[in-house]
């Protein structure tokens, strides 16, 4: 199957049905990289992500039997919610499968987007659970089950936000930088790019703790990783769809790492400097840049947007990694002597003036000489941790530093 032919097909079924999204020039990420900073809004799109038309692309695209007979998905979030959509356009019955653990602001969304065209079945504590029991309800009701990447016609989908963006950016693109989770996304764009923009170096970006696409890369096949950090939901898979790794096998020569904890300072600024919402996974192409700085000025370069699906109540947690990757918020587990005016000593000599204390948790024991506390601080300058620690030494404190100690850190405050 010739890839960029179904695109140009999925790009006629979308129309009326998928948002054209804005390719604009930013001009604040345009002025710190000297170059022209491109960001293709697939957030803005009614399901506030990309999802959508690889979704609608592969439903519509079925014969009546299977319509009349429903499809079956399983995901966590985007997906679900352009499946649900899907769904109601078309008005075909559509099951979801989602962890149990799933926030119910995003079931909540699916079922806003599916109204009575869909249901939804919360089972198991993981997406591998709730995709084993999609699986097994579709074997047994005879359904067609909507992958969330791995499949021809969701690729196809995905691809049409490549198409725009070469309508769009009326110039020769340089660049283009686009978050890769399963590989449909990126597979479909790379497809069009080959052969409408063959000069552009498309640079894929996945989360540092999910490294599926750049491992089977470099192992010349698909692998799937035994563990992942799976904060950025949206692109932190175990193992890339074989299609779509076939595909960026041939064509995608350049895949970057973002640390979650850059993922999340990127979703600060841009909510402070241009009061843009995006989920982890939709900051991965704008936090990719810095990694770019000379090669990209006076280039023209196109960032992905893929998504704005952010829970509020993560909020504190992405400030918290943010703070861990810009060297900013320490955490000590410190023996304070037990005597009086140790804790004053704490704050007076060993904290400087702009240091704050976020967290202080004391438990006294019987030792007569000293008592642990686990002490967070938030510092102005990351390079006054140096000083910190100095202190620390010189007024005899013993303490472990417990940001180099995940293990101990989620037990004593995880």
């Amino acid at each position: 199957m010739e890839i960029y032919n179904e695109i140009i097909a999925a790009r006629q079924r979308l129309q009326g049905v998928v948002e054209e999204t804005p390719c604009t020039q930013n001009l604040n990420l345009s002025e710190v990289y000297g170059a022209r900073i491109f960001l293709k809004r697939e957030d803005l799109q009614l399901v506030r992500s990309y999802k959508i038309r690889g979704a609608y692309n592969k439903i519509s695209t079925l014969n009546d039997e299977s319509k009349q007979q429903g499809i079956v998905c399983a995901s966590a979030g985007n997906h679900a919610q352009g499946v649900a959509y899907s769904c109601h356009l078309l008005n075909i019955k559509g099951t979801i499968f989602m962890p149990a653990t799933t926030p119910m602001q995003k079931v909540r969304q699916v079922e806003l987007f599916g109204k009575s065209n869909i249901e939804i079945i919360l089972q198991g504590d993981t997406f591998d659970d709730a995709y084993k029991k999609a699986m097994e309800y579709c074997q047994e009701n005879n359904n067609v089950f909507v992958h969330p990447f791995d499949d021809p016609m969701v690729i196809a989908g995905q691809g049409t936000v490549a198409l725009e963006v070469i309508e769009q950016i009326k110039e020769k693109i340089d660049y283009l930088f686009v978050p890769i989770g399963g590989g449909g996304l990126s597979a479909g764009m790379i497809s069009v790019f080959s052969k409408l923009s063959p000069e552009t170096i498309v640079v894929g970006v996945e989360p540092e703790g999910a490294p599926s696409m750049k491992t089977s890369l470099e192992n010349g096949r698909n692998t799937e990783l035994e563990q992942i950090d799976k904060f950025v939901d949206g692109a932190a898979v175990k193992r890339v769809g074989d299609l779509n790794f076939k595909i960026c096998k041939e064509f995608l020569k350049i895949v970057q790492l973002v640390p979650e904890g850059k993922a999340c300072s990127t979703i600060l600024k841009l909510y402070n400097e241009e009061a843009m919402v995006v989920e982890p996974a939709g900051a991965l192409s704008i936090a990719a840049l810095d990694f770019f700085k000379e090669q990209i000025k006076g280039k023209t370069v196109v960032c992905v947007v893929s998504g704005s699906n952010n829970d509020i109540t993560r909020t504190e947690e992405i400030k918290e990694r943010s703070l861990f990757y810009e060297g900013l918020k320490h955490y000590f587990l410190i023996q304070f002597p037990q005597r009086p005016g140790a804790l004053k000593d704490f704050v007076t000599q060993v904290l400087g003036e702009n240091d704050d204390i976020t967290y202080f948790q004391f438990s006294k024991k019987n030792n007569r000489e000293s008592g642990p506390a686990v002490v967070g601080v938030e510092l102005k300058n990351r390079d006054d941790l140096k000083t910190m620690t100095d202190n620390l030494n010189r007024l005899h404190f013993q303490f472990e530093y417990l940001n180099d100690n995940p293990a101990l850190f989620t037990q004593l405050i995880g």
